[in-house]
């Protein structure tokens, strides 16, 4: 019977801890304020927002909300930006992603101040966690590292492959593993015998958005399995990368979809916005 790590428990005690921070600096006349920027309303995206401002809400944290149509000019949405970047009160800045076509998400991710890119996404960010200086991580991974330490899980010697290459999970979670003291693999679409090198890990991350893809002969008996999928099965259901049923019984510890890495992704979020205070 597998150890189920519950991304839900772990995520409200680090949104309990920071609510403490916050009413620690309220106390000394110091608030916090997250702007989150949205353009169109695509329902996905909306209750992401929304789940952001109640997590804002909970902690104690200033929530600004600006919401563009979605034919809003790449112009007006940078200015946007660069106004929120010179507002003193706002400590974090977020735009949800993805954007419409005709908006350069890189440029926008750029416009954004590294000081206030609580998502981790700047090239600044990035470059910081390579070279293991300071700097805001990517929300979801942070949140798959929290979950490993919270559970007892040492990464330090551990064989770990992280399945998929993205620049928001699948590249920083690579380098936040080796940063752990993890030897590291990285596989991708690309990957010649790939069941060979996933039946090798420790710690399996996956992140390779195809419903169900891994399922038990992707794993070695006694891992720990992360998943970082989510998507709808064919009865609209919630499921994730992982074929959970038929890999649950092969290993100590799995994430569940949901409830596993979803609720940490807010959580981390939450503590960049405090981090950014401090």
């Amino acid at each position: 019977m597998a150890y189920i790590i519950d991304g839900k428990k772990i995520s409200k005690e680090i949104k309990d801890e920071l609510k403490e921070k916050v009413a620690v600096f309220k106390a000394q006349g110091k608030a916090a304020c997250l702007a989150v920027i949205q353009v169109g309303e695509d329902p996905a995206s909306s209750v992401y927002v929304n789940n952001k401002k109640k997590a804002c809400e909970y902690i104690g944290i200033d929530s600004l909300s600006v919401q563009f149509p979605p034919n809003v000019t790449e112009a007006e949405l940078l200015g946007k930006i660069e106004e929120l970047n010179r507002d003193e009160k706002v400590n974090g800045i977020l735009v949800q992603l993805p954007l419409p076509k005709h908006i350069d998400e890189d440029k926008v991710i750029k416009t954004i101040m590294p000081e206030k890119d609580v998502d981790g996404f700047h090239p600044q960010s990035v470059g910081a966690l390579s070279i293991g200086q300071k700097g805001f991580v990517s929300c979801t991974p942070a949140g798959v590292i929290e979950l490993l330490e919270r559970s007892g899980i040492e990464i330090e010697g551990k064989e770990c492959v992280v399945m998929g290459r993205s620049n928001i999970v699948g590249k920083p979670m690579a380098m936040l593993l080796l940063r752990e003291n993890g030897t590291v693999t990285i596989t991708h679409s690309k990957t010649a015998n790939i069941k060979e090198i996933t039946k090798r890990a420790d710690i399996l991350v996956v992140a390779v958005g195809k419903p169900k893809m891994v399922d038990s002969s992707y794993v070695k008996e006694g891992a720990v399995v992360i998943d970082v999928g989510i998507h709808r099965d064919q009865n609209n259901k919630l499921c994730g990368d992982v074929d959970y049923a038929d890999v649950e019984p092969h290993v100590q510890a799995i994430t569940p979809v949901p409830g596993g890495v979803g609720p940490m992704t807010i959580a981390m979020l939450m503590k960049n916005c405090v981090s950014s205070m401090e």
